[in-house]
């Protein structure tokens, strides 16, 4: 039968600082603000303010979800996506900021596209960027946004098949607490089957013990009687002997 206690109603907190897809969504976002800050303008451009909530909102939705997930994997799944959908938005504003001006979206056959794919693969951490945001053109910029926003969406994708089957498998909250209810209650009901099984054992040895304690008492009753009988045969005969002693004494 299985054990309920092996199978918790609450599961285990994520620590996102260590997914790679969150540190990469933490770089967006500062890459994103940066961005705006130095190549659109506060405001006569409201992609500005855009841009900088979508990409908030990809990485807070990412804390809020896997927070979310110690009691519902449904509303982890659906802030997750939320995540997506934002770094999906996001994507296309960096995409329409190039298009618009007739700047180059990075492709295999450019110069610069290989090291930009290699150098984002391999890093993850904020430090690894933020001395290149004073540093970097706005298409360059752009293009490694681009870049980790495709990255990072691969990766929560992947993660997102793996709740996917934790829950196919799991089940929710209220699927978690039903088993882990039945199967406390399983537990008592077969501690008591036990109980009720070996009580007319526990009955029959008590009784014989019973009768075992009943025949020493017998035994010990008996053999002590006949001790006391002993000993007042010996008491008497050492009484008799005395006065015997005591009239030659007389008679001497």
């Amino acid at each position: 039968m299985e054990n309920y206690e092996e199978r918790p109603v609450l599961t285990r907190q994520t620590n996102w600082d260590v997914l790679f897809f969150y540190q990469k969504s933490d770089v967006i976002y500062q890459l994103s603000f940066a961005f705006c800050n130095r190549f659109i303008h506060p405001y006569k451009d409201r992609t500005r303010d855009q841009m900088i909530q979508a990409a908030r909102s990809c990485k807070q939705n990412i804390v809020e979800g896997l927070a979310d997930g110690v009691t519902s994997t449904e509303m982890q799944l659906k802030l997750l996506n939320v995540a997506r959908a934002s770094l999906k938005e996001l994507r296309e504003d960096f995409e329409d900021y190039l298009k618009s001006r007739h700047k180059q979206i990075y492709t295999a056959s450019h110069s610069q596209y290989e090291a930009m794919l290699k150098y984002c693969r391999y890093h993850n951490k904020l430090q690894d960027y933020a001395p290149y945001f004073d540093q970097w053109t706005d298409e360059q910029m752009c293009n490694y946004a681009l870049t980790l926003c495709h990255m990072t969406d691969k990766m929560m994708m992947s993660f997102l098949k793996k709740l996917e089957q934790e829950f196919i498998t799991q089940g929710g909250i209220k699927e978690r607490m039903h088993r882990a209810r039945t199967g406390f209650r399983n537990k008592q009901d077969e501690r008591l089957k036990q109980l009720e099984t070996s009580l007319p054992a526990i009955k029959q040895a008590l009784q014989q013990a019973q009768s075992e304690a009943e025949a020493w008492q017998k035994a010990y009753n008996d053999l002590k009687q006949r001790a006391l009988a002993a000993y007042y045969r010996q008491a008497d005969e050492i009484a008799a002997l005395k006065a015997e002693i005591a009239k030659l004494k007389g008679k001497a």
